[in-house]
């Protein structure tokens, strides 16, 4: 664990990314990460690549901290990895369109639950059957939103299964769950609702408008989006999750015991340092701005 401690020093913080986002340009930004633990992001890279640079700077990270870990270790990090297979599954599907080739998919090593089968797939159905035959369960449908839903909701289900991070799963699951039921009106898929109802209760589900959802939620979750009466207001919702898995995550680096706490804040510490990169990238790429607001929304 004290390696997984040292390993936070791979990351950027909050005063860089601030003057990061500040930049009057993309490349003026890029030209600041030379020397960053995201170098490989590069100075003529377009946003969308610059901001995979800095998602496979990180994941690079937890590998490194997967290999440390005994065998037993890595079915802990899974869960916490879990967007890079997801995003994986998602380039794939798209490429099936024939509309765009699908950029290199991220490397995952031990921290990959199905992706050496699914990365085979021929087809939405065979990847459907492949989802329904692993860890992450049926998603309920093959079009490309039923399976990124159904991936998404599997992994909060199966991060609430580790213990420290349970809190910040069930706020996920929360968050997703209001925005495809009050903010785009989809009806979930059937085993993507029973995940749900697995991680918030039933009768969060039965809601019938954002605040009814908020008030039958589990304290564990209701965090999420306590305060948000307006569906369009849930992406401050998001930020200020960002923002708490942050404070979180200092938290269990500052203190002195040693086991999956540790572990667990040391990956949620490098995720946040590199999610607040690439929004910094976004904010750079429209002229810059202030970061700050995400540090106003963890109240």
């Amino acid at each position: 664990m004290i390696r997984a401690r040292a390993l936070t020093s791979q990351r950027l913080g909050a005063a860089a990314t601030r003057e990061l986002a500040a930049s009057a340009s993309l490349p003026h930004a890029l030209r600041s990460l030379a020397g960053s633990p995201y170098r490989e992001a590069a100075a003529d890279a377009s946003l969308a690549d610059a901001q995979r640079g800095v998602a496979a700077a990180l994941l690079w990270n937890l590998r490194v901290l997967a290999g440390w870990l005994p065998p037993a270790g890595a079915p802990l990090l899974r869960p916490l990895a879990a967007g890079f297979e997801i995003a994986n599954v998602e380039a794939l599907l798209k490429s099936f369109s024939g509309s765009s080739p699908p950029p290199r998919a991220y490397r995952l090593g031990a921290l990959g639950t199905a992706w050496r089968r699914l990365e085979r797939a021929d087809s939405p159905g065979a990847v459907r059957r492949m989802l329904a035959a692993s860890p992450w369960g049926d998603p309920g449908a093959e079009t490309a939103w039923g399976v990124s839903v159904g991936m998404r909701m599997a992994a909060a289900a199966r991060t609430a299964e580790v213990g420290p991070a349970r809190t910040w799963a069930e706020g996920r699951a929360a968050l997703l769950t209001a925005r495809e039921m009050f903010v785009h009106g989809h009806v979930l898929p059937t085993p993507v609702r029973r995940r749900a109802a697995d991680v918030l209760g039933d009768r969060a589900l039965r809601a019938t408008g954002l605040r009814d959802f908020r008030d039958r939620l589990p304290a564990g979750a209701r965090w999420a989006v306590e305060g948000v009466a307006d569906p369009a207001d849930l992406w401050r919702a998001e930020a200020r999750w960002w923002a708490v898995l942050g404070r979180d995550a200092e938290d269990m680096l500052r203190g002195s015991a040693y086991g999956p706490a540790t572990l667990v804040g040391a990956v949620a510490a490098l995720s946040v340092d590199a999610w607040r990169v690439r929004a910094a990238l976004e904010l750079a790429a429209r002229g810059g701005g202030p970061l700050e607001v995400f540090d106003d929304l963890v109240g």
